[in-house]
């Protein structure tokens, strides 16, 4: 999965924030019908997938209550996992991903060779995932942030989880992460422990930051939480083009990723208003950490954020809407 000006991944959403977003779950019978009347509204309906991170989130919750406000359509949306999006908006039973960390698996299939899926465009946010220590410890140690000196720091690294190598704290399984061939292929005496969610991974990181302790983790740019506990990022072997062709095989970076929309190839054609508004959806860095930090610090609602940043930023999405 992550970027940056307030200082904020992975866009990657708080999991226990999700559910305040009023997630409707979606219909066998009704999720392909974009575009039609819905049962109960009358309304035209777009579906949308919200990511498990507070970045991605902000996406759905900007673009929702500008559908709805301004184009009178009725949004929907489900939370579900990157790759189980990519499934869903193939068969049309979703609409659109709104923030895609890069999936070329997935890409290959349903956009290069089955056609089910179109690009979308930029969001207009760029992503770094990378592995990251806190500055506090960094500042001590400041050969930390060498990858060929992390050996010499695993014991500090150790915990009851690890089996008695260096802990590397992860999120969600089902993040984009290289980190087991990372570790196996650059002989680090490390260990990955998934916390399961971004916002165990969050709890988990807040602990060690109040008690001072080491730690390594998984993490990225743009992330709200950055702003709260600053870390520096250990320098792994140089990215190259192709380093990270075989899973197995990798044992660099990660690169520097310019975040995409991805729209099921029917919506994009048919869509309508709905189609041209997500394909205008392009913010900046700092605006998805406007909203991101409402929802996650200081506690709005997703809905809430939204309506606020909206009445701030009419210039901004004014040039998103469909040209009359």
């Amino acid at each position: 999965m992550k970027r940056d000006l307030f200082p904020m991944r992975r866009s990657h959403v708080l999991t226990a924030a999700v559910s305040a977003l009023g997630i409707l779950t979606l219909s066998a019978c009704g999720a392909a019908e974009t575009g039609k009347k819905d049962d109960v509204g009358g309304k035209k309906t777009v579906r949308l997938t919200v990511p498990s991170w507070v970045g991605a989130e902000a996406n759905t919750a900007v673009a929702k209550h500008i559908m709805e406000k301004e184009l009178g359509y009725q949004v929907k949306t489900q939370q579900m996992g990157e790759v189980l999006a990519w499934d869903a908006l193939a068969k049309g039973d979703i609409d659109a991903i709104l923030e895609d960390w890069g999936h070329p698996k997935q890409e290959k299939s349903y956009v290069e060779n089955k056609k089910t899926v179109v690009k979308g465009g930029d969001l207009g946010v760029t992503g770094h995932i990378g592995w990251f220590v806190p500055k506090y410890w960094a500042d001590k140690n400041p050969d930390v942030t060498d990858w060929k000196n992390l050996n010499k720091y695993a014991k500090d690294l150790q915990t009851g989880e690890s089996g008695g190598k260096g802990q590397l704290l992860e999120g969600s399984p089902d993040y984009v992460t290289h980190d087991d061939a990372i570790i196996s292929n650059l002989k680090l005496n490390l260990k990955t422990k998934y916390a399961g969610s971004e916002a165990a991974q969050i709890t988990e990181i807040k602990k060690n930051a109040k008690a001072k302790k080491p730690f390594l983790t998984y993490w990225w740019t743009p992330q709200w939480l950055n702003a709260q506990v600053e870390m520096v990022e250990v320098k792994l072997p140089e990215y190259k083009e192709g380093c990270d062709a075989d899973p197995k095989k990798v044992a660099c970076a990660y690169p520097n990723t310019p975040l995409q929309k991805f729209f099921n190839a029917d919506f994009a054609k048919d869509g309508g208003e709905a189609a041209e508004f997500l394909k205008n959806f392009k913010w900046t860095t700092e605006q998805q950490n406007e909203v991101a930090v409402m929802i996650a610090g200081e506690k709005l609602s997703p809905e809430a954020a939204a309506e606020k940043w909206v009445k701030e930023n009419e210039s901004t999405w004014k040039a998103w809407l469909p040209k009359k």
